[in-house]
C-alpha cells in the first residue's frame, strides 16, 4: 500500500506525528512525505523548520513534497492508496471543507480525491469545538473522508481544543482502507 503522509502547522504535535510515521513506514514500506509550506518553513519553539523537514525525509527515505506544483501529480499519476493528514490544523480543515486548494497539502488531498481514494484526518486545532467544528462536521459527511478518533486535550485550559489520538492512527488506517470510520470517534 502506498501512503502519503501530510503534515500541517500544528507544530506542538510534530513529535507524536513523527513517532507514528516511523511505525507506519516500517509497516507499509512506501510513504510519501508531504508538508504544507508553513510546516516546512516556520521554525518554532518546538523545533527548527529545516530539522523537521529533514526528520520527515529521513523517516520516509525520500524528498518532502512542499509545493503545490509538486503535489499536483499525486492525482493523475495515482501515486497513493491513502492520504493521511496528521496533524491537520483548523485552517486546513476549513480549506478542505470549502474546496480551497492553496497549499501542498490541500492540493495533495484534491489530487488524491479525484481518484475516489480515502483521506484520513488527524485533527489538531484549538478551535475544534468552535469555529472549526462546522468544518469537521462537513468533512465527516463527505465521501472518502475519515477521521482518527479525537477528543479534548485540555478541557479546562483550552475549552474548544480538539486533538486526534495519534496512537490510534494505525487502527484508523486499517478501518479506512476497509471503507469504514473507526469507532468510537470521540475519545475521553
Amino acid at each position: 500500500m502506498k501512503i502519503g503522509w501530510a503534515i500541517t502547522g500544528s507544530f506542538c504535535t510534530f513529535a507524536k506525528a513523527f513517532e507514528v510515521l516511523e511505525y507506519i513506514k516500517n509497516k507499509y514500506g512506501d510513504v510519501i512525505p508531504i508538508m504544507s509550506e508553513n510546516a516546512s518553513s516556520i521554525s518554532t519553539r518546538f523545533g527548527a523548520a529545516d530539522e523537521m523537514k529533514a526528520r520527515m525525509e529521513d523517516i520516509c527515505g525520500r524528498r518532502v513534497i512542499n509545493t503545490i506544483a509538486d503535489a499536483e501529480p499525486i492525482g493523475p499519476k495515482k501515486l497513493l492508496d491513502l492520504l493521511v493528514i496528521a496533524p491537520c490544523t483548523g485552517n486546513t480543515l476549513g480549506k478542505l471543507a470549502n474546496g480551497i486548494t492553496d497549499t501542498a497539502v490541500t492540493m495533495a488531498a484534491k489530487a488524491h480525491l479525484r481518484n475516489g481514494r480515502p483521506v484520513l484526518i488527524a485533527v489538531s486545532t484549538n478551535d475544534g469545538l468552535s469555529a472549526s467544528g462546522k468544518n469537521i462536521g462537513l468533512l465527516q459527511n463527505r465521501k472518502n473522508y475519515f477521521f482518527v478518533p479525537y477528543g479534548q486535550d485540555d478541557p479546562v485550559g483550552k475549552e474548544t481544543s480538539l486533538v486526534a489520538d495519534f496512537r490510534m492512527i494505525p487502527a484508523a488506517i486499517e478501518a479506512t482502507m476497509e471503507g469504514r470510520q473507526l469507532q468510537p470517534m470521540l475519545t475521553k
